[in-house]
C-alpha cells in the first residue's frame, strides 16, 4: 500500500470510551524498513480548546498535516466532531494532495470517536473503542477484553491494553502516551 520502497511501520493508537470520559493512546515507535529510528515520538493530540483527542499512524509528516487540517475543521463546526470527521474525509477523498497523505486519524470526544481515512471512510466503533496501525489488532482485542471483565476507567484501560499490544507486536514498543477526557 506504501508508496515508499520501506513501509513505514511503528504505531498504535487505541481510543477507548467509558462512563463519560475518553481516553487516546499511542505508542512513541517509529521504524523504517526493519529499523527502529525512534522510541519516545508524540502521536497525540489535544485540540478545540482540549475538548477533542486525535492520533494518527502512518507517516509522522502525513500525520501532522491531518492534524491541522483536522483542527480546523473541527474549529470551522464549532466542535462537532461527527461533521468535522465527514468533512475532512470528504476533503481529503477529493483533493489530490490530501489523497496523497499516508496515515489514518483517529478522533474522539467523550461522546464520540471515528477512524478516518484518505479512501473516505469514517467509521464510528459500536462499542466506543477504535484502534489503528500495526498493534490494532492486538490493542483492540485487549480493550475489548478489560472492557467487559474490569471496572477501570478509560485512561487506565487504554494505557494496559497499549502494554498489552507492545508485548506482542514488534512494531508498538511500551513508550505509551496517555490523553484523557472527562470529569
Amino acid at each position: 500500500m506504501s508508496r515508499h520502497p520501506q513501509a513505514l511501520h511503528g504505531t498504535t493508537i487505541l481510543a477507548v470510551r467509558r462512563d463519560g470520559r475518553a481516553a487516546i493512546a499511542g505508542d512513541g515507535q517509529v521504524t523504517l524498513g526493519q529499523t527502529v529510528m525512534k522510541h519516545t515520538a508524540r502521536k497525540l493530540r489535544r485540540l478545540h480548546n482540549g475538548q477533542v483527542l486525535a492520533g494518527f499512524a502512518g507517516s509522522a509528516a502525513d500525520g501532522l498535516a491531518l492534524f491541522s487540517r483536522f483542527e480546523a475543521k473541527i474549529e470551522e463546526y464549532r466542535g462537532s466532531l461527527e461533521r468535522a470527521a465527514v468533512e475532512l474525509s470528504k476533503e481529503w477523498r477529493t483533493d489530490r494532495v490530501l489523497r496523497r497523505l499516508e496515515a489514518f486519524l483517529v478522533v474522539s470526544d467523550r461522546e464520540s470517536s471515528f477512524l478516518l481515512s484518505g479512501a473516505g471512510d469514517v467509521i464510528a466503533p459500536d462499542d466506543g473503542i477504535v484502534a489503528v496501525g500495526s498493534g490494532a489488532p492486538y490493542a483492540l482485542a485487549a480493550a475489548r477484553a478489560l472492557i467487559r471483565h474490569t471496572s477501570m476507567d478509560a485512561g487506565t484501560l487504554a494505557l494496559e491494553a497499549m502494554k498489552i499490544a507492545a508485548q506482542i507486536c514488534v512494531y508498538t514498543n511500551d513508550t505509551i502516551t496517555v490523553e484523557t477526557l472527562g470529569p
